[in-house]
Formats: C-alpha cells, sequence, structure tokens
C-alpha cells in the first residue's frame, strides 16, 4: 500500500469516528490528490481551528478559488460547523478531511469528478 494510501486510509477512519460520516471513498481520494505535497508534511497536512489566519487560508484558497464560492458570512459559519463536527479539542484536524467535509456541505463534489 502506498504512503498516500495509507492517509486516505487514516482520514477515512477520522471521518468515521471522529465525525461520525461514512465517507465516499472515490470523493475523498480526489480530494486528498487535490491536496498535492501538503498532506505529506506534518504541519501543512493539518488545519488549526483556533488559527484565525488558518482559517482565512481554506476560505481564500479553498472555498472561494478551488470550489468558486462568493465569499460571505456562510463560508465562514460553514467552516466553523466543520471544525465543531471534527471536534475542537482535536488537535489533528487533517486538512483533507477539513475539505472533504466543506466539499460534501457546498455539494461541491462535480468539482472533483
Amino acid at each position: 500500500m502506498s504512503k498516500r494510501d495509507e492517509l486516505i486510509q487514516k482520514y477515512a477512519g477520522d471521518l468515521k469516528d471522529k465525525c461520525g460520516m461514512k465517507p465516499d471513498m472515490d470523493l475523498l481520494r480526489k480530494v486528498t490528490i487535490g491536496c498535492g505535497p501538503s498532506i505529506y508534511n506534518a504541519d501543512a497536512a493539518t488545519v488549526s481551528g483556533s488559527d484565525k489566519a488558518e482559517l482565512e487560508t481554506v476560505k481564500k484558497n479553498f472555498l472561494i478559488k478551488k470550489l468558486g464560492l462568493s465569499d460571505g458570512p456562510k463560508l465562514d459559519q460553514e467552516i466553523n460547523g466543520v471544525m465543531e463536527t471534527y471536534g475542537r479539542s482535536n488537535r489533528n484536524k487533517y486538512r483533507a478531511v477539513v475539505y472533504y467535509m466543506l466539499t460534501k456541505k457546498f455539494s461541491k463534489e462535480a468539482i472533483y469528478s
């Protein structure tokens, strides 16, 4: 099993165990691939839910640029909702899992087809 496949399995485990979701493995694989080499860097592979600058980066680079959403308070609300679902006390919030949940929240799966 490749390193990427191992990470995808880890992310699927987080979605099941920490978020209570049954992951769409095909979409999770595509979102993970979309994260590029950042998934192999310990710092870049995670999202700090308490760092406002980090959450702003998720909003600008992923929600607005990648998913094509318009800026507004709904984006911040949904990011906060994903952080709550993942668990604020959970130190390792994997970027691919956060992006996967946001993609599902905004029904933007077609971006990855």
